[in-house]
C-alpha cells in the first residue's frame, strides 16, 4: 500500500481591524507621508482640467493626491480664460493674484485686483456667491486659493454651482 502525504494549506481571512487598529494605521500613514512624502509639487506634475467652475490645476488635494503631506489642505491654480463660473458656498478661501488683473464680484459687490494683491473671501454662514473675471481676455490671469478643509468641516460648507464655466462640457 503507497502512502499517500498530502499538505493541506489554508489562506487565513486578513483579520478584522476594528476602530483603535484602524486608527493606528491612519496615524501610521499620516507620519509616513510627512516623512517622505513630496516636499515640493512641481507644476508639471500636475494638469489643468476644465471644471464646472473654472479651468483648475490643483496643487494639493486629499481626494486625488494621497501621497502628500498636509492632506488637510487645498490647493489650487485658477486660469481665468475670460470669467469662472458662479458659485456660492461659505467661503474661507484665500486667493493670491499671480498674475494678470481682473476683479471679482461678491455678494453683488465689484472688488478690483491685480498680481500680488491678496483676496479673503469672507465665512458667512448663508453662503457667499461669486465669479471672477479677467479684465485682458486673452493675456495670463492666474490666482491660487488656499483652503483649509477643516474650516469648511467647520461651517459644514455647502457648495452650489449657479453658472456653469461656458467652455465646460459634462463628460
Amino acid at each position: 500500500m503507497a502512502e499517500n502525504e498530502r499538505t493541506r494549506t489554508r489562506e487565513r481571512e486578513a483579520p478584522k481591524l476594528d476602530s483603535y487598529e484602524l486608527q493606528l494605521r491612519s496615524r501610521a500613514e499620516f507620519q509616513e507621508r510627512q516623512m517622505v512624502g513630496p516636499v515640493v509639487i512641481h507644476s508639471t506634475d500636475r494638469e489643468f482640467t476644465v471644471t464646472r467652475q473654472a479651468n483648475l490645476k490643483y496643487y494639493l488635494d486629499p481626494m486625488t493626491y494621497k501621497d502628500t503631506p498636509l492632506q488637510d489642505w487645498l490647493v489650487f491654480i485658477n486660469d481665468v480664460k475670460r470669467h469662472s463660473g458662479k458659485h456660492r458656498h461659505q467661503g474661507g478661501l484665500v486667493i493670491y493674484v499671480i498674475e494678470g488683473r481682473g476683479y471679482s464680484v461678491v455678494d453683488d459687490e465689484r472688488i478690483e485686483w491685480e498680481a500680488g494683491d491678496l483676496l479673503l473671501l469672507p465665512i458667512k454662514p448663508q453662503g457667499v456667491v461669486h465669479q471672477h473675471f479677467n479684465h485682458a481676455p486673452g493675456e495670463p490671469c492666474l490666482w491660487i486659493a488656499f483652503i483649509h478643509m477643516p474650516i469648511m468641516d467647520s461651517v459644514s460648507m455647502e457648495m452650489t454651482q449657479i453658472e456653469p464655466l461656458p467652455e465646460f462640457r459634462e463628460r
